[in-house]
């Protein structure tokens, strides 16, 4: 009898099996650890037979490291510990990793992240990217609908705005003399601290000093820096507990740097003007004014590239300007960062990404003073970042093949990060360098799981996807001989890897919280704890049982985002949005629980409830029917229960339901039977 006919998918071949499928000669899913080792408990062991590039993650990873692979360490060694040696090699992996082997097989996922046109302060489409967490947070949306129906988490508001505060062009009745040197020093100090491995604007201390309390400046080059220092002053006091004095500072010093930029400063490019502008944009990120900072990184941008910034050969600074090099080399890095940063958080191409290719093998810095490592660090994680970016978002589906090309890359970087950032007992005599220490690892250490997060969300969004739906199917009383989904071996380890970082990511926030040095307002890390947030409120609504490590951090996160919102709108939209989602949670977990108790319940149900109808009907009048619906409609309203929000003095306050027509409207009340006819369920909200 000949043999049936194969599926040509099921043809399909890895090219390179285990050990040992290919000693028992069953087939192997090409991918380490396979799908049968990890079902048989021997994932460890699980080793391909042959050592061949790019094939899975621990075929990359040889017992005897190559010649090669040992020179590439070397290098990423001495870039960190001396990131201005002449030839500085940027790319972190071994250049094996650059690739993917022609005809190999990765399981891929379709991105369920889509782009979105929302709506600026003028009426204007804008767009963010699917890279982004707010069409993150769409998707998830859409899936809280799907499972529970409508709520306040996912019909939040009901346009399509990009939530951005206004710009305020009142005059004010300050002046320069209300606000001493002393001031001014203690704000510039904030600042430094605020912008600690992000910045490194190469600004000396005496030339600060210079203009702080100095008279009007007159040449246009003093302007420039005078026009710095406002800037400086002004992120200072935006850093700061927000009260009349500090905010009548920072609006009056934002404002008076801002007019000297557009004075003259436009008409020739200076590495003072691109100083101008970064300033400006990270300003604007605090002030909640994200596209307009995203305008302000394209001016900076454009004005280093005149200046030539993006070269890196030598022989493109004369020898006259060796001396600045340094400064330029910083000022470059400062830029890269900051721009790959905000392009990766709202999904939109970036400025500075095309110009990187060309720099990601060497810098070439003539300078020998070192620098700072932290900006170094940012630096060649945001040169990664970008790849990411370009790996995965620009394509309609991510392969686990390059996640795990990406992830060996941030394993690399993490793996040689000097010491200095990774622990604070550097004995530090000056507390505002501790904080300014400890602000700049942080930002390290949480840009590298943003990352992270980044890389492994897709398959994330698969992953508990294919649990979400088998949780509602084995708690289910349908069809037992339906087809229950299978999770990607490879998928739920990616997946596993976003949720460490995410809960990595909020430890480090929290306990820089905890140690009360955290600034009032830090304009990256609320969009950092917002992307974490989300990626545990998803784990926490696809799993029925309680993991109390995980519902700590997402307390934490709330934590965090309680204290940014005093003074960033931002924040507070972020902070509401968190708590909505963990009342869904609740509620998700309490449907689940009901079906479970229904399931396993077959032989007893409760007959009595004082707050309920009677769950077993009975004989009865037809208005004596009526009056018991009519009493269960009165008693239900009367407990519902609504989400919590805690004010900044710990006390909590219950969310009152909106008001429709002077009476009390019930989100959570309704029942997705009642809402058959939805029209509006696609809609985007309010972010």
């Amino acid at each position: 009898m000949p043999r049936p006919k194969v599926h040509p998918a099921n043809r399909l071949r890895a090219n390179t099996a285990c050990t040992a499928c290919r000693a028992s000669k069953k087939r192997c899913s090409g991918y380490f650890p396979c799908s049968s080792c990890i079902h048989k408990g021997r994932d460890r062991s699980c080793t391909p037979f042959k050592s061949l590039p790019n094939v899975g993650l621990r075929s990359r990873i040889p017992s005897e490291p190559t010649i090669e692979a040992s020179r590439t360490r070397r290098g990423m060694r001495a870039n960190l510990q001396n990131p201005l040696s002449q030839s500085h090699d940027i790319d972190t992996p071994n250049p094996e990793f650059d690739t993917l082997e022609a005809g190999s097989h990765s399981p891929e996922v379709t991105h369920r992240t889509h782009p979105r046109m929302l709506r600026n302060l003028q009426g204007e489409r804008v767009y963010v990217g699917k890279a982004a967490s707010l069409s993150f947070l769409q998707l998830l949306r859409d899936t809280v609908t799907q499972h529970i129906g409508p709520s306040q988490f996912s019909h939040n508001g009901g346009n399509e705005d990009m939530l951005e505060a206004e710009s305020h062009h009142d005059p004010l009745n300050f002046s320069e003399e209300y606000c001493t040197s002393d001031e001014k020093s203690q704000f510039i100090q904030n600042y430094h601290v605020a912008t600690s491995g992000f910045f490194n604007l190469s600004f000396s201390n005496n030339i600060s000093a210079s203009f702080i309390g100095s008279a009007e400046p007159k040449p246009d080059r003093e302007k420039t820096r005078a026009a710095i220092i406002d800037l400086m002053v002004a992120i200072g006091a935006q850093s700061c507990l927000k009260d009349q004095t500090n905010l009548q500072v920072e609006r009056f010093y934002f404002s008076r740097g801002q007019r000297m930029a557009f004075a003259n400063m436009l008409e020739d490019p200076s590495m003072d003007l691109v100083r101008v502008f970064l300033l400006m944009s990270f300003y604007m990120l605090g002030a909640c004014r994200r596209n307009t900072a995203f305008m302000y990184l394209g001016v900076a941008s454009r004005a280093a590239v005149a200046l030539g910034f993006h070269a890196d050969s030598p022989g493109s600074i004369s020898p006259n300007e060796s001396d600045g090099s340094n400064d330029r080399s910083q000022l470059w890095m400062s830029l890269c960062i900051l721009d790959l940063l905000v392009s990766s958080i709202l999904g939109r191409p970036s400025a500075i990404s095309p110009l990187l290719p060309e720099n990601r093998q060497k810098l070439s810095l003539i300078a020998t003073v070192p620098t700072d490592p932290s900006l170094v660090a940012s630096y060649q994680l945001s040169l990664i970042l970008d790849e990411i970016i370009i790996c995965l978002y620009s394509e309609k589906a991510a392969s686990a093949e390059k996640a795990d090309l990406l992830l060996c890359k941030l394993n690399s970087w993490s793996e040689y990060l000097p010491r200095s950032l990774r622990t604070s007992s550097l004995g530090h005599k000056d507390q505002s360098t501790f904080q300014e220490h400890t602000i700049g690892s942080m930002h390290v250490a949480c840009s590298y799981h943003f990352a992270v997060i980044l890389v492994t969300r897709p398959f994330l969004i698969s992953a508990l996807s294919v649990r979400l739906t088998r949780l509602h199917h084995n708690l289910s009383t349908g069809d037992p001989c339906s087809e229950i989904p299978k999770e990607d071996p490879a998928h739920s380890r990616l997946a596993a890897a976003c949720i460490d970082s995410a809960v990595y990511m909020l430890q480090t926030c929290l306990e820089v919280h905890n140690s009360g040095f955290l600034l009032r307002n830090m304009c990256i890390l609320k969009a950092f704890v917002f992307a974490a947030a989300l990626v545990l409120g998803f784990f926490k609504f696809c799993h029925r049982d309680v993991d109390s490590e995980i519902d700590d951090v997402f307390r934490g996160a709330l934590a965090i985002l309680r204290m940014l919102a005093s003074q960033s709108a931002q924040a507070a939209h972020y902070l509401e949005i968190i708590t909505m989602l963990e009342a869904a949670i609740n509620e998700q977990r309490q449907r689940l629980a009901a079906q479970a108790r229904q399931r396993r319940s077959q032989y007893v149900s409760r007959i009595f409830s004082l707050n309920d109808s009677p769950a077993t009907p009975h004989t009865q009048t037809e208005g004596d029917d009526e009056e018991v619906r009519h009493a269960t409609t009165i008693r239900s309203q009367s407990v519902t229960s609504y989400p919590l929000l805690h004010s900044d003095d710990g006390a909590a306050a219950t969310v009152t339901p909106p008001l429709m027509d002077g009476t009390l409207f019930d989100w959570e009340g309704m029942d997705l039977p009642l809402w058959d006819s939805f029209p509006f369920l696609a809609e985007s909200t309010t972010i």
